[in-house]
């Protein structure tokens, strides 16, 4: 999914719209929004507003998908591990399936905001799901990274 969406997004990235989509997900007044689908608008031969809503749909698909897996590995540390690291990965489990359920209100704003419902309060609320989202997205993946190694570290020790 990674790869679809960056192949269906590549036409977001422009000199106003750096990051592509996330200029979007990141625009948290309706000014900044509209900047943004204003740098996506009548460009030839790329239509970035309809390419931009595919992206946003295609990404109902991934979220299902990366929330699942940090529950999941998140999780499956956790029971290997005991105290701090056992209570870290059990509470950032919850966060990845939350991260992925904030995705889905966010893609609810951005969906809003592309099909021309610009106004501060929807930019401003998928700016702070989008925030928090990706905070707990993070934690999760660092936490993975981490209890992942020290478990392996520890596996290599005992042979």
């Amino acid at each position: 999914m990674l790869i679809v969406m960056a192949e269906t997004g590549a036409t977001l990235k422009t000199p106003a719209t750096p990051l592509g989509i996330l200029n979007l997900e990141f625009a948290y007044t309706a000014e900044k929004a509209f900047a943004v689908i204003l740098a996506w608008t009548g460009l030839i031969p790329a239509d970035n507003v309809f390419a931009a809503i595919i992206n946003t749909w295609l990404d109902f698909i991934f979220l299902l998908f990366y929330a699942l897996f940090l529950y999941h590995a998140s999780r499956m540390l956790a029971i290997r591990h005991i105290g701090l690291l056992s209570a870290m990965g059990n509470f950032l489990s919850k966060g990845g399936l939350a991260a992925g359920i904030l995705d889905v209100f966010e893609n609810i704003g951005m969906l809003l905001t592309l099909n021309g419902h610009i106004s501060n309060t929807v930019s401003l609320l998928t700016f702070l799901f989008s925030i928090v989202k990706w905070l707990l997205a993070i934690a999760a993946v660092f936490y993975i990274l981490v209890a992942g190694s020290l478990l392996l570290y520890k596996k290599v020790i005992r042979t």
